[in-house]
């Protein structure tokens, strides 16, 4: 299994700059305003950077899901049980949840790996990679080793490395566990400083005591564990979930593979926030789908540097915010493949003038 000081020094690669400027020059050349498709051509030029070509592709592409379940449901922090992970990680991987169902209709597929869930579900579908079965209640023992957060990582870089030699060319992320909201909310605060107070959310819906005590666990674990001092390998471990650690793992497995990374909500943006932190230099390969109601994630993005596409106030969760943002990619990459250039219209182009602070 490779040691931290190895993750740390991986090497990530700078996007390529010739095939950017390439995809720029076409975007510009196309008969249409300049930067008529807002973010979608900034998605197409970083796509062109990661790929190594102008020639960006969107397709084959997957959706991968990371299951687990964490310890501090014990603590009264969710409204449902942690066999809702197994139920809903059983339909995700059969193709009957929500996540499936809007994937299909944009031709993407979907693959889900028990990373730590707390039963084995029998399902032919269900990719297995079981580092542990659940995380511990992190408001009495760390969530994890530092051994285990690392097993977790390395599972989730091989498989990007496995869709990767398959053909896949873009991928994105989704999750499934009950009480993740409470693991990654907690990994976000002590990542970036924040008070639980000011950025947790109800989850999929907590009332006003349970959301006290939400906060409550996490702050405590925050003071418990010194997190704020702390790298982010270790808060990944005390407070995190096995599901951001795999997932943590695929963002820099995009990093190691070339290949796109779309963040998905709340869960994936801590996740690869982490990965950034613990491999410098990865976001560069991520691509932000949406910005979730829950509250950290506006912090996450804004630290990230990122900006989510789609701002529909969803917490669906599974991955379905990674799938929405594909066909509205689809469509861009349509204008970006096919539309005719300003020359071959036989018009003048636009030109891109410097704007004055005066004015």
């Amino acid at each position: 299994m490779m040691h931290v000081d190895e993750l740390c020094k991986l090497k990530i690669d700078a996007l390529h700059r010739e095939a950017m400027e390439q995809a720029q020059e076409r975007l510009d050349g196309i008969a249409k305003p300049l930067d008529g498709l807002g973010q979608f051509e900034r998605l197409m030029v970083q796509m062109a950077g990661i790929q190594g070509t102008a020639d960006v592709q969107a397709s084959p592409r997957a959706i991968l899901a990371m299951c687990a379940d964490n310890g501090i449901v014990a603590q009264g922090v969710t409204q449902t049980s942690s066999e809702v992970t197994a139920i809903v990680a059983a339909n995700m991987a059969a193709g009957r949840s929500s996540v499936n169902r809007m994937a299909a209709v944009g031709g993407t597929q979907v693959f889900v790996t028990d990373i730590g869930m707390e039963k084995d579900v029998d399902c032919e579908n269900l990719r297995r990679c079981k580092v542990r079965y659940a995380t511990a209640d992190f408001s009495k023992e760390p969530a994890m080793t530092r051994k285990e957060a690392l097993q977790a990582v390395e599972e989730g870089i091989c498989w990007v490395q496995e869709c990767r030699e398959k053909g896949y060319r873009i991928l994105g992320t989704g999750e499934m566990g009950i009480g993740n909201t409470t693991t990654a909310t907690a990994v976000g605060c002590a990542l970036l400083g924040l008070s639980p107070a000011a950025v947790t959310g109800r989850g999929a819906g907590l009332d006003d005591a349970g959301f006290r005590r939400k906060k409550e666990v996490i702050s405590q674990a925050l003071v418990k564990y010194d997190l704020y001092r702390q790298d982010a390998l270790t808060a990944l471990a005390c407070v995190g979930g096995l599901d951001i650690a795999g997932l943590a793992g695929i963002f820099i497995g995009g990093a190691l593979y070339h290949v796109p990374i779309v963040i998905d909500g709340m869960i994936t943006a801590v996740a690869a926030l982490t990965a950034d932190r613990i491999c410098p230099g990865v976001r560069a390969y991520m691509m932000a789908s949406h910005l979730s109601r829950e509250p950290v994630t506006a912090k996450v993005m804004e630290a990230l540097g990122l900006h989510p596409v789609i701002c529909g106030d969803l917490a669906l969760g599974e991955g379905t915010g990674a799938a929405m943002l594909f066909p509205l990619l689809d469509m861009a990459l349509t204008v970006y493949q096919l539309n005719d250039s300003f020359a071959q219209m036989q018009i003048g182009a636009y030109e891109r003038f410097e704007e004055s602070e005066d004015i």
